[in-house]
């Protein structure tokens, strides 16, 4: 007889089997066996020999004696007033639950691209608007509801998009995703659908995009890059005649950090009109700009054939999985469908407290706060490098969390190589160079300064110096 005990007190389940010797035995085996491999932590109280009783089914008796069993053997504790608990004693964890650690000289310091300063997410604001949103929240509000989203978040973001990035936005047309790489792969479903044609990206960015269009079955095509941002002039030769769709990273080019000149904007917006084509805008870190004016996103140029993409992923955490589509009339419906049969939603609580966060001025504070801090890390790194490093140029650092150091042609590998061993984790350009690009490569790092830590960040910065030619 096998009998399934499911109100442990913890999250366990116990298979007690009747064996020749009885009910007791049965379960003095099960018991102990939990706690050997480590299913029952030392310190765990259980359940009262009553309540265990009930739950299997068996007599209270059986239960205190096979307690008193592994009390004596050393396996469990028993006190008065404090309950009968797993002794706290020497457990090996299978293999498969040891801890990971960092091997000997791992990277000490993360100047990888893509992440903000996690140590300065505003945990107590976050808190408050929260306990704010959930208490205010309807009841029907944690239910599957919209595969848009929370109409809370649509109206607060469709009033600060317009304010602070002059996209023209209706509620109605944004729709909720868990960050840039869910957005595009529901976009890249609906263009499939359609039969839309190649996609074409920048010949710089980050080879998981291409990945997921790939996956999407789009024929992809690349745009060359120069000074002035990516040619998108290109998208009306040839090319352009089999490309449905672009990619575009318009206000701060990844990883080049060039925001596209107003020319090469124009000639992508006169494509998408003239050919019925799509710009997919990838605003990543369109909020932080220092020493220039915002560069306002390209989709209020012609809200009809661009797509506005943002995430919170930069100004607030990428463990948030928050993103936000802003999407033409006659894509809304398409997008929303293909969202709905995949997950309907995403997380009800957070896009609620996200709502609540934006609407209450939190958001802007924080951002605020935010562009402060990293651009005196900009500015830290610009005079590290002029006085320790003048063969060093350091580009794209008018806006975002990012900087491209330029390094004498042919350096790029070994520059790599010595920020290893100065236990840095950094990338050289090459790693973001789409493999069809045709331009000769460039030596150069691309360095986030914006991860590491405030404490961590001037040990960071003299280990990038010291790995510099």
């Amino acid at each position: 007889m096998v009998k399934s005990w499911a109100t442990f007190g913890v999250d366990l389940h116990l298979d007690v089997t009747r064996t020749g010797s009885g009910l007791r035995k049965g379960l003095t085996d099960a018991l102990r066996a939990a706690v050997r491999g480590g299913r029952l932590a030392p310190g765990t109280r259980l359940p009262s020999s009553r309540s265990l009783a009930a739950d299997l089914g068996i007599a209270r008796n059986t239960v205190a004696d096979a307690y008193a069993d592994l009390v004596a053997e050393g396996w469990l504790t028993a006190r008065q007033g404090s309950g009968t608990r797993v002794a706290e004693r020497a457990v090996v964890a299978p293999a498969s639950a040891a801890p990971r650690t960092r091997t000997p000289g791992g990277p000490a310091y993360d100047l990888v691209p893509g992440t903000p300063d996690l140590a300065s997410f505003p945990r107590a604001e976050w808190l408050k608007a929260s306990r704010r949103a959930l208490t205010a929240a309807p009841y029907d509000a944690l239910g599957y509801g919209d595969p848009r989203g929370r109409v809370e978040l649509r109206t607060a973001l469709a009033g600060y998009l317009a304010r602070a990035r002059g996209v023209r936005a209706d509620p109605e047309r944004i729709l909720i995703c868990s960050g840039f790489a869910h957005g595009l792969m529901l976009l890249g479903a609906v263009l499939r659908q359609r039969a839309a044609g190649a996609l074409a990206m920048e010949s710089y960015g980050l080879d998981v995009h291409w990945n997921l269009v790939e996956r999407a079955g789009l024929p992809s095509a690349t745009l060359p890059f120069d000074e002035l941002g990516t040619r998108t002039e290109e998208l009306t030769g040839g090319k352009g005649a089999s490309v449905g769709a672009v990619l575009l990273t318009p206000a701060h080019q990844f990883p080049m950090g060039v925001p596209l000149h107003p020319d090469r904007r124009a000639a992508v917006v006169d494509w998408a009109r003239r050919t019925g084509g799509l710009i997919l805008e990838d605003d990543y870190d369109g909020e932080f700009r220092y020493d220039r004016q915002p560069v306002g996103a390209l989709q209020g140029l012609d809200p009809d054939h661009v797509v506005y993409m943002g995430t919170a992923s930069k100004s607030l955490a990428p463990g948030l999985r928050l993103g936000w589509l802003v999407l033409p009339p006659d894509l809304a419906a398409e997008i929303a469908a293909a969202k709905g049969d995949a997950d309907w939603s995403c997380g009800v609580p957070d896009q609620l407290t996200l709502a609540e966060f934006i609407t209450s001025g939190a958001y802007d504070r924080h951002v605020r706060a935010s562009r402060l801090r990293y651009r005196r890390r900009r500015d830290h790194l610009v005079s590290a490098l002029a006085a320790h490093a003048p063969s060093v140029t350091a580009t794209g650092i008018a806006a975002g969390l990012h900087a491209v150091l330029q390094l004498p042609p042919g350096t790029e590998q070994s520059v790599v190589r010595s920020a290893v061993w100065q236990g840095l984790a950094v990338h050289g350009l090459t790693r973001y160079r789409h493999p069809s690009a045709t331009a000769p490569p460039l030596d150069a790092l691309v360095v986030g300064y914006g991860t590491p830590t405030d404490s961590a960040w001037p040990g960071a910065l003299e280990a990038l110096i010291r790995a510099l030619p």
